[in-house]
């Protein structure tokens, strides 16, 4: 029977979540995790954890995220791991750094899991209410306030609220509010942040439309099928049997089957000519086009009305048609995004290949809703305006679950941080792929919905995704985010794969190291016996820093070179008005961001080199006149 002490109305909380989406559910686990007292408030439980658009996660970048999230402590990759229907590794026949991982799931039985865990997590209580206002006390966050006239008192507060700030949906010209289909729109909370001083603007997304499954022609259609080898979000061998996902916790079995399971295949068609002509007749109706919608949407995830305007060389665009999941038999049409009127989606979704018969069970449609701009947020995510808020997910102007996820993740470990008076825990662009999303979000900002691409990080060569737990197991041991077990298997791991790259580089075979053999050949039948009988994980990367060596050591050096800025604070003192030589423009963005470190106010968009010496020059006189004045009153 669990032991934490009962709900109660009148109680401070450590850490109040608003949002119970993918970033909300990391949030409160991460933070309850850590012994803090947690309260996570959804408008709907039951959509918890809901996939709203493709019940997919990872991709490129995405699933090396959702690694790097289980390697800190999180949940999204056993929650995939235990409830995918198709498991396929992206980029297999290129190098290792650009394979990721990427898993279709149960749209229902993900979310279930995940409801489950929170439900069973010890410090951490879940209450259905909308929160409608902050509760201030100079300057600072003390509380929130609900649709139910309820008051929570928190010592630190993250918002998660996704979509639904403020949310609107189009379907041609009829609106309705709401944050997704058949869900509310939260109102009064905007309202709240516009008078603590926080600057909000609009974005948009959309989602396409459902169809059912026993409508499609699937003979005319290509298969895709899942691989039949598995590749894996969760790591598995460096983990005691009781913390894998099909065992029971607390009395109960969690939901889910073993990864690979009766995999279930996906189904490729392509849009016709016939199709761009009805779009084309119709481009009018688009609210996108009409000036109805006034938000940006995702330069990276455009409707279908933007792939044909855009591009206008295509005489065609790829659809993968996705199973929602085993129990059901409705579909996903990745790829046909769109806000044009329902009698246009009908027109032109028959008029594409294996679904002249279609069936909609749910239309396309576009959503607007307010978002926070990110450069308003330190890299611990806490808000500059407000002291112990913090922002997680599509509220910073991201896209996509893996993203929300890890600024969750990150912004509940900080909550808990900030809490206990400790330093926050901020991720490095040359450690992980949620250091460079949450460095872009706060440094450059973002006018469109962000994504992350693996070539938004310079360092993407350390990154290989089977790396993560060794790259941040640092972060994990300093900040408790792991059992002492899994910490010690991560450590132990580490050795054993430093022992076998000094082996191969040293011992030598046929006149030549193992090393040099297994760079010419590019695959791992130059390995001696003894690393060929390893795990299979500490294998691949013994290959993957051996064979890569030259590139990851040119990597290396570049991180190295760049560091000694990212290490040089800037005072809060310093008036950027004031340092002379530095241009207007730059003092205005640089005065906006507040940069912590050099390394930061070096990737301000408009921020050149010539500004950051000027900087460095100016922040080494300040240090000198400080230590003067220190000297002269010790003297």
């Amino acid at each position: 029977m669990s032991q934490d002490p009962l709900f109660q109305l009148d109680k401070e909380y450590d850490v109040v979540v608003c949002g119970a989406g993918h970033a909300g559910c990391e949030a409160a686990l991460a933070a309850a995790r850590r012994g803090a007292s947690t309260l996570l408030l959804t408008g709907n439980l039951d959509t918890i954890a809901q996939m709203s658009c493709n019940p997919a996660i990872g991709g490129q970048a995405k699933g090396h995220m959702v690694r790097e999230i289980d390697a800190l402590g999180g949940e999204m990759a056993i929650n995939t791991d235990a409830t995918a229907i198709q498991f396929r590794l992206l980029n297999a026949s290129k190098g290792p750094a650009v394979q990721a991982p990427r898993a279709q799931c149960d749209k229902k039985a993900y979310q279930f899991r995940m409801k489950q865990a929170i439900e069973w997590q010890e410090n951490l209580h879940v209450f259905q209410a909308l929160v409608d206002e902050l509760v201030m006390n100079k300057g600072r966050v003390v509380g929130i306030k609900t649709n139910l006239d309820s008051e929570f008192k928190a010592k630190t507060v993250i918002v998660t609220t996704g979509t639904f700030l403020r949310g609107l949906m189009h379907v041609g010209q009829n609106k309705n509010e709401g944050g997704r289909m058949g869900d509310f729109s939260a109102k009064g909370l905007s309202k709240s942040f516009i008078e603590a001083g926080i600057e909000l603007e609009r974005l948009k997304t959309g989602t396409p439309a459902r169809i059912l499954g026993r409508s499609i022609d699937f003979s005319q259609l290509e298969e895709q099928k899942a691989d039949e080898k598995p590749t894996l979000f969760g790591f598995y061998d460096t983990r005691e049997p009781e913390e894998l996902f099909h065992v029971e916790h607390f009395g109960e079995k969690r939901l889910g089957w073993e990864p690979g399971y009766a995999p279930m295949s996906c189904w490729t068609t392509y849009t016709g000519a016939k199709t761009e002509a009805i779009i084309k007749e119709n481009l009018h109706l688009s609210p996108m086009y009409s000036g109805e919608i006034v938000g940006r949407g995702p330069r990276y995830c455009p409707s279908i009305e933007d792939k044909i305007v855009r591009f206008a060389d295509k005489d065609r665009h790829m659809l993968f048609l996705e199973p929602e999941g085993r129990y059901t038999n409705e579909w996903y049409i990745n790829g046909l995004s769109t806000s044009l009127p329902l009698k246009v989606q009908v027109e032109m979704l028959r008029s594409i290949k294996g679904l002249e018969q279609v069936h909609i069970l749910r239309p396309a449609y576009a959503v607007e809703y307010d978002f926070a701009p990110p450069t308003q947020l330190f890299p611990s995510l806490e808000s500059k305006k407000v002291e112990n808020l913090f922002f997680a997910g599509q509220i910073n102007g991201t896209s996509g679950y893996e993203e929300a996820a890890g600024q969750g993740l990150v912004a509940g470990i900080n909550a808990v941080q900030k809490i206990r008076g400790e330093d926050p825990m901020v991720l490095g662009r040359d450690e992980c792929y949620i250091g460079v999303l949450i460095d872009d979000l706060v440094s450059k900002g973002t006018q469109e919905p962000y994504r992350m691409f693996s070539s938004r990080a310079e360092h993407r060569l350390l990154f290989n995704h089977p790396s993560a737990e060794l790259r941040l197991i640092e972060h994990a041991k300093k900040h408790n985010l792991l059992t002492d077990k899994r910490i010690k298997a991560i450590e132990e791991k580490q050795k054993t794969i430093e022992h076998w790259v000094g082996f191969l580089e040293k011992e030598f075979l046929k006149g030549d190291s193992y090393a040099t053999h297994i760079r010419r050949c590019r695959d791992k039948s130059a390995f001696p016996k003894d690393l060929a009988e390893a795990t299979e994980a500490v294998q691949d990367e013994v290959f993957y820093r051996v064979a890569f060596k030259g590139y990851l050591e040119r990597e290396l050096k570049q991180v190295d070179k760049l560091r000694h800025i990212d290490k040089i604070k800037i005072p809060q003192s310093l008036d950027y008005h004031q340092v002379k030589g530095l241009r207007a423009e730059s003092g205005e963005k640089l005065a906006e961001i507040q940069p912590q470190t050099l390394g930061q106010a070096s990737r301000i968009s408009g921020v050149n080199p010539a500004d950051i010496s000027i900087l460095m020059v100016t922040i080494e006189a300040m240090s000198r006149k400080a230590a003067e004045a220190k000297k002269a009153k010790q003297a």
